[in-house]
């Protein structure tokens, strides 16, 4: 049974980071693989990947197995999920203490942090010193536990001083709030462009599913060029629905003014088989099937030979991109 975390536990565990520890190959190779197949909607796949991870001394595995288990239950805190939380609890994982308190492992289960009512305010204790002293990856996660404390205000503060300190998934989730109704601003065009800006700001550093929300704005501006620009860019990154709409513009282009292309059948049909071929419940499969009589049966062939050679199983791979915390 593992040990519950000491306050002594904590105190060193603010001054050592849990990403000190680096994987051997071997499980860094399986770490990769599980959270590929975890970040399609694959859970179950994921995990023997992700457990070899895990018991190599990996937190984020750990939380990940966390989360697999939890999913093969309709969402629900597992007697195997709450083990890997605790695992990674342990260490210090902010978000497996949130996933504990959420599925009442203190309550329910009888597994409580030592020296503290529940497992959010062991995650309070350990996140708010790093928030202060300035860590974004932090002042995120104070943001989810301040909402876990119904501390609403507070919560949003923090998400404020994470997306102004340049955390990219705050960014993004703050856009995402700004356009469904936070804050207040004069007319909807203002509320649209603060969105747009943050998310912007985040697809600037690289986060993918800011390019997919920041090309979807664009796009309802009909800045179709702009827009056509960050679709490919999520594209090239592995999202997902960057993926389907370019396979959707080249075998279509005439359809939707954000395609920047010439139609090509061909590269159209090949970037649909090979999303089909790769992720399980994607309307991809649907699209060649409306779409089989546009091209040849020679043209076919051609397109899934490519595919294999040059589609399937590319860097980075595809992705729902998942959010590590929040559903």
């Amino acid at each position: 049974m593992l040990a519950p975390i000491s306050r002594w536990l904590l105190i060193v565990l603010l001054v050592l980071p849990i990403s000190a520890w680096a994987l051997e190959p071997e499980a860094q190779a399986a770490k990769n693989e599980g959270m590929r197949l975890y970040n399609i909607g694959h859970s179950t796949a994921a995990m023997p990947y992700l457990r070899q991870a895990a018991e190599a001394g990996d937190v984020e595995a750990m939380y990940y197995m966390g989360e697999a288990e939890r999913r093969q239950q309709m969402m629900g805190l597992t007697r195997a999920a709450m083990e890997w939380y605790l695992k990674a609890a342990a260490e210090g994982d902010a978000y497996s203490m949130l996933q504990l308190f959420r599925g009442g492992a203190c309550t329910a289960g009888d597994r409580c942090p030592e020296g503290f009512e529940d497992w959010h305010h062991a995650a309070l204790a350990i996140t708010q010193p790093q928030a202060e002293a300035g860590d974004p990856d932090a002042m995120l996660a104070m943001y989810h536990i301040q909402r876990m404390f119904e501390a609403s205000r507070r919560a949003g503060e923090w998400l404020e001083r994470a997306a102004e300190a340049g955390q990219p998934e705050a960014q993004t989730l703050l856009g995402r709030q700004i356009l469904s109704g936070r804050g207040w601003y004069l007319t909807n065009g203002r509320r649209v462009s603060a969105a747009e800006e943050w998310f912007r700001r985040a697809a600037e550093q690289g986060y993918v599913p800011a390019m997919n929300e920041l090309a979807s704005v664009l796009a309802n501006l009909e800045r179709y060029e702009d827009a056509w620009y960050w679709y490919v860019q999520a594209s090239d990154n592995g999202h997902i629905n960057g993926r389907q709409w370019l396979g959707n513009c080249y075998m279509e282009p005439e359809r939707d003014s954000i395609c920047q292309v010439d139609q090509d059948l061909v590269k159209g049909w090949t970037i649909y088989y090979a999303i089909d071929q790769e992720v399980d419940g994607t309307s991809s499969r649907r699209s060649l099937q409306l779409r089989r009589e546009l091209i040849s049966d020679a043209e076919r062939r051609e397109a899934e030979e490519l595919a294999g050679a040059e589609w399937i199983g590319r860097e980075p791979p595809l992705s729902r991109f998942p959010p590590r915390f929040g559903y």
